[in-house]
């Protein structure tokens, strides 16, 4: 009886604030004219506000629905996501008695064996959970190192499993019945949101991030993240060092403390795309909330950023990696025809597309853009415009792609909010160019090669085998395709010449091994630059046999 009751009072919450313009086009359009009189709101008050109103009075869960559904840009309008970004997750604190109970009974001590000192009154409460000032205690009774405790709220589970029941009750209801529900993908969102909610409530799973980030960081003069404590720490409570800042955007407050906001903002570019493309492991949740300067005055002239809360982190494929790289390096050279290349390429985009389509695409949407001043180029807003055109050409983005996207649309928000001049392709492109120099590298490759080569040393007894298999299936021609083409003919010579490209490419990678098998073993002889000769000549024979495999065109 509960959930249907929980669903009359967000009709009326939705009516309330003039919402009814969501059932427009849908099976249930009629009902605007039998429920509009339920709505009191201005309708002359923009959609994305009233949305973001109605979903602050449904209280804090839907708060963190907005916040989530904030980051899919590719199936929102930009003002209703732009309205949701602004969602402020503060909720009114639960009982410190309470958060007591939680950590004793999660750590299994009391809290005087744990902490020296502990506030029962939080410094800060959200949805998911509440933050409160401690100190640690040390062996010898003494007061310790100052940290903050993150409490899980008690019953929040039941209340996300209530709500997320109703999403998916919902979004069947809209993926039966809405005209475009396939670019919608309801089940699919309501999935994200339930993925991310469940991250959240771990708090274990947020200090192995906070742990991760710190450790790529250390000792870093542009980042600093604070310590995590484990053996403070369980699935409902983290403890982190205790750390003091100024928030990243308040202008004031850093004026005063003499912080070089030009260096501050260039500064928070270079660490994003270090984060993204050097580490593959960036902070997806990157608003001014979550991003404080540190405000020590040693570092006036050479400020560093502090992060905070590591519930939302972004990682990408090594696939999708590479080719966002190469996107942003032909956005900055402006060759929209190796943007739509690497589109194909990548897989964002169906095979059979006309290149010369999908340039002229590309074409139109950067153009405009580049008619500005460099320093009023959002790189964030043509990435948004790209996916949006692409997505007419069938493109369906991996979720870690729009969260890419929307982590960088705030950090360049907060760049320019710290310094309205600054020219963000000018500082990223360097820094791109130099990670991709050092990650695509001869020197990286051999690194990566090591790295696998006890997996080839412990395969390669099976290699001859396999080898043997191939070629004998070449030799008696029972490796046949079958095909039926007004071009049989042609495609047959594309098949043999794909086959013979196969045998070297495999005697290529065979010798490839053994080349490593030597250099491992160190076989003997004469030696150059430190490696056997023999490691020489059969790396150069492999390099011959994969030059030979080669396609030609």
């Amino acid at each position: 009886m509960a959930a249907p009751l929980r669903a009359l009072r967000i009709a009326r919450v939705l009516f309330r604030h003039r919402l009814d313009a969501l059932l427009e086009g849908t099976p249930f359009a009629s009902l605007r004219w039998v429920l509009r009189p339920l709505g009191r709101g201005r309708s002359d008050t923009p959609r994305g506000e009233r949305l973001r109103a109605a979903l602050e009075e449904l209280g804090p869960i839907f708060v963190k629905f907005g916040q989530i559904l904030s980051t899919r840009r590719d199936l929102l309008p930009p003002d209703i996501a732009d309205a949701l970004a602004l969602l402020r997750d503060r909720v009114a604190p639960f009982d410190g008695r309470e958060a007591r109970r939680i950590i004793e009974e999660q750590l299994g001590q009391p809290i005087g064996a744990l902490y020296a000192e502990f506030d029962e009154t939080p410094l800060a409460s959200a949805s998911i959970a509440q933050v409160h000032a401690a100190r640690l205690r040390e062996a010898d009774g003494s007061a310790g190192r100052a940290v903050v405790v993150k409490v899980v709220r008690p019953g929040i589970e039941r209340q996300i499993a209530a709500d997320l029941e109703l999403l998916k009750a919902l979004a069947e209801v809209v993926a039966r019945t809405h005209p475009r529900a396939d670019k919608i993908r309801p089940h699919e969102v309501v999935a994200e949101i339930e993925t991310t909610l469940r991250g959240e409530l771990d708090l274990q799973r947020e200090g192995a991030n906070a742990s991760v980030l710190r450790r790529f960081w250390q000792g870093s003069e542009d980042l600093y993240v604070p310590e995590v404590f484990w053996s403070h720490s369980h699935e409902r409570v983290l403890t982190l060092e205790r750390v003091s800042g100024i928030p990243a955007d308040d202008i004031a407050a850093l004026e005063a403390a003499g912080i070089s906001r030009k260096t501050l903002a260039a500064k928070g570019v270079r660490v994003f795309y270090q984060q993204v493309f050097r580490d593959n492991f960036f902070h997806a949740d990157a608003h001014a909330g979550n991003i404080w300067v540190d405000d020590d005055p040693a570092r006036r002239e050479n400020p560093r950023f502090i992060a905070l809360d590591f519930g939302i982190m972004g990682q990408l494929s090594a696939t999708d990696q590479y080719y966002l790289a190469e996107n942003f390096m032909a956005i900055f050279q402006r060759d929209y025809r190796r943007i739509a290349e690497l589109h194909v390429e990548a897989g964002w985009m169906p095979a059979h597309l006309r290149l010369d389509d999908l340039e002229a695409a590309t074409r139109a949407v950067c153009e405009p853009y580049f008619t500005r001043p460099l320093a009023e180029i959002s790189l964030g807003e043509v990435l948004v415009k790209l996916f949006r055109t692409a997505q007419q050409y069938e493109l369906t983005l991996q979720p870690q792609l729009i969260l890419l996207q929307k982590t960088l649309l705030n950090i360049e928000g907060v760049a320019r909010h710290l310094d309205p001049k600054l020219d963000i392709w000018a500082v990223a492109e360097p820094v791109l160019a130099e990670i991709l120099k050092k990650r695509y590298s001869p020197g990286w490759l051999i690194e990566e090669f090591r790295k696998r080569l006890p997996e080839l040393i412990t395969r390669a007894p099976d290699f001859p085998r396999l080898v043997h298999g191939f070629l004998a299936q070449q030799v008696e021609a029972r490796h046949r395709i079958h095909v039926e083409s007004v071009d049989i003919a042609a495609l047959a010579r594309i098949s043999a010449a794909n086959q013979r490209a196969s045998v070297y490419a495999i005697l290529g990678a065979g010798l490839m091994i053994t080349a490593a098998v030597l250099f491992a073993l160190e076989a003997g002889g004469p030696r150059w630059a430190g490696a056997p000769l023999a490691t020489w000549l059969t790396g150069a024979s492999a390099l011959a046999c994969f030059i030979a495999a080669w396609p030609r065109r």
